[in-house]
């Protein structure tokens, strides 16, 4: 599967958590809250504010909520 998580420095669970999840882009991020990503098992606070951090570089966000 080819995403966009093996560019980012979040550990081996987040990956895995996300993929499981079915996300593979950025722009997959976008329809869910930033509450939902941390309630991804395998998705910590630090995952989440790298997450945060590569969205806003790219001009997108987490939905509100």
């Amino acid at each position: 599967m080819t995403d966009d998580w093996d560019d980012i420095p979040i550990g081996n669970p987040a990956r895995g958590a996300l993929r499981h999840a079915g996300l593979a882009h950025y722009e997959d991020l976008t329809s869910l809250t930033r509450k939902q990503i941390a309630d991804l098992h395998g998705i910590g606070p630090k995952a989440v504010r790298i997450l945060d951090a590569e969205l806003s570089s790219r001009g997108l966000a987490f939905r509100p909520g």
